[in-house]
């Protein structure tokens, strides 16, 4: 199995559904080469870990896109996942950041807010949403703007490390209270006692074991296929060609004058595409050729 999945499960008898999140390769290939900070990483990992979560719901191929975005030491969190599970991220921050409280990390309280965009094939734009960052921790957050946005009580629970990061999720489905009307509680004050290095370490049966082996004994637990979740940031040379085509030519030639090249920064892949004046003319020579015909 993938060291980096989401997998679900359901409370048989509680209409309480769940899932549990764990990044490995995917989270270490996300951060290579970016030398963050640790209270950033830790920050960046945790995110990661809740848009796994919330983008192993689509139904349909669509791409959600999740921004935390302040005026705080640490500017910006971004998160893209597919409904494929592919996924990347990074992060804007000052040059030294503290630990401090995460809403004075990310200047919730400065104007902060949570993004989510949802792009869908065949919509003419994207769906977007803004809220206010509520909550004292990056699940907090999460938890508030699932229960906003899903009208149903939610649980998160996320840590990271610099090799792993992860998340347990529960939420209450609409018929729980007929089936036990204790139910909920009694499987959140559980899941309450999870400790970091359980969430980042244990297979999922043994981490539900842990938590909720009675209620498992009795009324059983149904755990699901997981499903792999990949770091995804291929290289699209061809993308940016066509950018600097649009510039048109004579722009690109300005930009070639003063600089000697054009270089455009793609951040969430933390990579560079620099082209040099005789790259530039082949792009033009080969889209006017292509006019032309």
């Amino acid at each position: 199995m993938s060291d980096s999945f989401v997998r679900r499960f359901i409370f048989e008898g509680l209409d309480i559904r769940g899932a549990v999140v764990r990044l490995g390769d995917a989270w270490q290939q996300m951060q290579a080469g970016r030398e963050y900070q640790p209270t950033v990483a830790q920050l960046l990992g945790e995110t990661a870990a809740v848009t796994a979560l919330i983008a192993g719901q689509l139904k349909q191929p669509g791409r959600l896109t999740l921004q935390l975005r302040g005026n705080g030491p640490i500017q910006l969190l971004v998160m893209d996942c597919n409904e494929q599970l592919q996924m990347r991220g990074m992060a804007r921050s000052n040059p030294v950041v503290l630990p401090a409280p995460v809403p004075e990390l990310l200047g919730a309280h400065q104007g902060g807010q949570l993004m989510m965009s949802l792009d869908m094939p065949d919509a003419r734009q994207p769906y977007q949403s803004y809220v206010p960052m509520v909550g004292d921790s990056i699940a907090a957050i999460f938890e508030h703007y699932l229960e906003q946005s899903e009208q149903q009580p939610s649980r998160l629970f996320a840590t990271a490390a610099p090799k792993a990061a992860a998340c347990l999720f529960l939420q209450k489905m609409p018929a729980a209270d007929q089936h036990d009307e204790d139910g909920w509680l009694r499987i959140t004050h559980l899941a309450s006692t999870v400790k970091p290095a359980e969430l980042l370490e244990l297979d999922t049966e043994s981490l539900l074991t842990r938590l909720f082996h009675e209620d498992m004994d009795q009324r059983g637990i149904r755990i699901y296929d997981p499903r792999p979740i990949v770091y995804h940031c291929p290289e699209d040379r061809a993308k940016v060609s066509d950018m600097i085509r649009s510039l048109g030519r004579a722009d690109a030639e300005t930009i070639l004058a003063e600089h000697g090249e054009i270089l455009i920064r793609d951040d969430i892949c933390n990579r560079d595409y620099r082209f040099s004046p005789e790259d530039v003319a082949a792009l033009f020579a080969c889209s006017e050729g292509k006019a032309l015909n």
